[in-house]
């Protein structure tokens, strides 16, 4: 149900690698008095930005070797001591292409050219809203998995998280978490396994077995779907 052309999202394929612990939403924050201003401080270290740079270099080796560089360092000089510490990098990663663009024309080109990005790094904001916006390319929030990795304890849930307005409805698409399920397999290095669960998943969404949210046919019900799934793994 991608409201892409099929010619343009067809064999798109590429990772957001969000940072998790740093920026706007870990920074100083408050509130005047009278209630009529308000700040939010963006910061990040240098170590911070090596550290997330550095697994995207490691996901890229993995894949086609690419990496985007997404910030706004033409305007923020938090954006700007991303884009030198990478650039500081580059060298020790010549295997790996890297290329730079500004936040706002990355959210262009997720939609006008999805199939140009191989692995995308960015800051905690960006990576948020840019993460939520790739998902119109499939139709749906119910089809992204992620992983938030951490260096003792990682967490794998859909890129949407809870729902429960759903909650007793019958109504969630589980390929989400299925595929999140998929990507914690990866990660102990069952790669049978995984595929085995994305090649179900795949097959249920070849077959109409889905939910209200990505049906043009009869929708099925969060455990139909699960149920058939588990089935055929």
């Amino acid at each position: 149900k991608s409201p892409l052309r099929r010619d343009l999202v067809e064999g798109a394929d590429f990772v957001v690698i969000r940072e998790l612990t740093g920026g706007i939403y870990f920074g100083e924050r408050g509130r005047s008095e009278d209630r009529t201003r308000a700040f939010d401080t963006m910061m990040y270290s240098k170590e911070e930005v090596e550290r997330i740079v550095n697994l995207a270099f490691e996901y890229a080796r993995k894949r086609d070797k690419r990496v985007t560089v997404v910030d706004k360092a033409n305007v923020l000089a938090s954006s700007r001591l991303w884009r030198e510490t990478v650039q500081e990098m580059v060298p020790e990663n010549k295997d790996v292409e890297v290329d730079y663009m500004f936040v706002d024309n990355a959210a262009m080109q997720i939609i006008q050219w999805p199939k140009n990005f191989d692995v995308m790094v960015t800051s905690n904001m960006f990576g948020d809203i840019l993460s939520d916006e790739a998902s119109v390319i499939t139709g749906s929030l119910g089809l992204f998995p992620s992983a938030s990795v951490g260096i003792h304890t990682s967490v794998y849930e859909p890129i949407h998280g809870s729902y429960p307005q759903a909650a007793g409805k019958n109504i969630a698409n589980p390929l989400a978490t299925i595929l999140s399920a998929a990507m914690l397999l990866e990660g102990l290095n069952l790669l049978d396994e995984a595929e085995a669960a994305r090649q179900a998943v795949t097959k249920s969404m070849d077959e109409g077995i889905v939910t209200e949210d990505i049906a043009e046919g009869k929708a099925y019900g969060t455990e139909e779907v699960g149920s058939w799934i588990a089935e055929h793994i």
